[in-house]
């Protein structure tokens, strides 16, 4: 029988594989989209969307345990503030995977795994209606 089985080893023992979990969903925090494999990628949503619900929460205790599992007092803080803020509304589902590519190496399946309100994709659709808006201003104000 398969009880308290869940999860992939990915090879690793359990500390290590707690680590790299940790380091995993700091980093996607911190830079809102990293590439890696699809295994790994899969294993971090819940981490992820875990740490999103505990800054949405946004109590001390919230922060404490958060803090206790990112242990990077910036990340911390930016989850807390700016990302909790955007997912506001959101009642789940934080992350989206995007299969992307063969890695060289050993030909395992590559994926980005990113926040689905990510801020530069934000910045860029408001710098891209702005920049319409200039187009077709200064084409109107030409003719």
């Amino acid at each position: 029988m398969r009880h308290r089985k869940k999860g992939r080893q990915l090879g690793r023992q359990t500390k290590h594989r707690g680590a790299l979990f940790r380091n995993l969903v700091t980093s996607l925090l911190d830079q809102e989209r990293i590439e890696t494999t699809e295994a790994k990628a899969k294993e971090i949503r819940g981490f992820t969307d875990r740490m999103i619900t505990l800054g949405k929460e946004g109590t001390l205790p919230a922060r404490r345990r958060a803090l206790g599992f990112l242990r990077s007092k910036s990340v911390v803080s930016k989850l807390f503030d700016d990302v909790a803020a955007r997912f506001k509304d959101r009642p789940g589902g934080y992350t989206r995977i995007i299969k992307t590519r063969r890695r060289v190496g050993d030909a395992a399946e590559m994926v980005a795994i990113e926040l689905v309100a990510r801020q530069d994709a934000t910045a860029e659709k408001k710098s891209g209606a702005s920049q319409a808006q200039l187009s077709s201003a200064g084409a109107t104000s030409s003719t």
